[in-house]
């Protein structure tokens, strides 16, 4: 799959731009702050219904604007699709197929993308929310109904933790609170799913990672992914709003805590008793405890926690990699071919040799978005086509026909 073309209005600092793109390697030049990251930004957006840079929405319509639209017209072989995203500062946002409404949640079944960002590092090193948020990413892609089942549970542990607040500040015991046994099944019902998802995808990473690190390296230091489950007793810090994918940093759980251990006990079975056995202390804090809110995975390098251990080399390695085995697992499975891969400002931060060895590893994907401030700083075989971009305006890219009747109808509107 490719993006053949990309229409924004209002997004970021882009009042108008159109941008027709195919197959192979396309860099976008210019100058910190002038709007590359913007334009694969709205890319990434139709494939995880997120940002990789904000939590919310309203900082990518453009200032003094009500909407921002994201239009991309998407070709798999001889088949195109035109996807529409409306993203509204008041009210529900708004989605397209071909011109048809459809559910917002629904477009990350068509778009497929795997996004490479200096935040990236935050994987390795940073809160256990950013190794969820990727994990749930993914997921959504590969299954977008999950994108319900994550909303689902994030109001249903909003709903949970405002009663959990008023039962302490009135004083109430566990036996004068029958109603949280209400919330609570609903709560392990999707938690469960959840963590589930997770679980089996982790498994399914491990060989990709382990080939795309040593790709990057060439040297086998044992990259692995091993669950941290808060309902088989990871210890994690306070957090009074804790949320899912959708959210910004939330709590850090302890890797060394817990049994993560696989067990033969039903994962809805062993939430429930978590959430039993942590009934006396949730009412003292006025917070849920246990659930996939709180998890964490541990990323290890012979046998070793990566946070903690692994030089700044290795950490950048080892979050290239899940970024590398990712795309593998979307290639894979996709019945659109290989998702795009968008590298944001990524060459900057690396050294001569990973460089050559990211650009050889990605080589042979349909299609590469590629950004940067320095055209010297991206391997010479992915240079092929330039983009400039300057202060929210391309002002030179290579002419493209258009790809088709729905590229000559987006043409004739403009």
């Amino acid at each position: 799959m490719h993006v053949a073309r990309l229409s924004l209005t209002d997004f970021r600092n882009y009042e108008r731009a159109e941008l027709d793109l195919g197959p192979g390697a396309t860099v976008l030049v210019g100058r910190n702050g002038q709007g590359k990251t913007n334009l694969v930004e709205s890319i990434g957006y139709l494939a995880t219904l997120g940002s990789h840079r904000v939590s919310g929405d309203q900082a990518l319509v453009r200032a003094g604007a009500e909407s921002a639209i994201v239009r991309a017209l998407l070709v798999h072989g001889d088949r195109q699709l035109l996807l529409e995203l409306q993203l509204n500062r008041q009210g529900a946002n708004r989605a397209q197929l071909n011109r048809s409404p459809v559910k917002t949640r629904e477009l990350p079944r068509y778009a497929h993308t795997v996004l490479f960002a200096p935040e990236d590092l935050a994987i390795v090193r940073g809160e256990p929310g950013v190794r969820r948020r990727m994990l749930d990413e993914l997921l959504v892609q590969r299954s977008p109904r999950l994108a319900g089942v994550m909303g689902d549970y994030d109001r249903v542990l909003r709903q949970r933790n405002t009663l959990l607040k008023s039962a302490r500040a009135r004083g109430l015991g566990a036996d004068k609170l029958t109603t949280l046994d209400i919330w609570d099944e609903r709560l392990v019902a999707l938690g469960a799913e959840l963590i589930d998802q997770r679980l089996a995808l982790v498994a399914e990473l491990a060989d990709p990672l382990a080939a795309a690190y040593h790709s990057i390296v060439d040297a086998d230091h044992g990259p692995a992914l091993q669950p941290v489950l808060s309902i088989d007793g990871a210890v994690a810090d306070d957090d009074d709003e804790p949320r899912t994918a959708a959210g910004a940093e939330r709590s850090d759980a302890s890797a060394d805590a817990g049994d993560t251990e696989s067990s033969t006990v039903p994962t809805a079975e062993r939430f429930a008793a978590a959430l039993r056995g942590l009934r006396r202390k949730e009412l003292e804090r006025g917070v849920t405890l246990a659930g996939p809110h709180r998890d964490d995975v541990l990323l290890l390098l012979n046998g070793l926690p990566a946070k903690g251990y692994a030089s700044h080399g290795e950490s950048w390695s080892f979050a290239l990699a899940l970024r590398l085995a990712a795309a593998e697992l979307l290639r894979r499975d996709s019945a659109t071919g290989d998702p795009v891969l968008v590298l944001d400002d990524v060459f900057a931060e690396l050294d001569r040799l990973r460089r050559e060895r990211l650009a050889a590893a990605i080589s042979g994907y349909e299609q590469v978005l590629v950004t940067a401030a320095v055209l010297e700083d991206v391997p010479e075989p992915l240079t092929a086509t330039v983009v400039h971009i300057e202060a929210g305006r391309i002002v030179d890219a290579p002419a493209a026909a258009p790809a088709s009747a729905l590229a000559a109808e987006e043409e004739a509107k403009a």
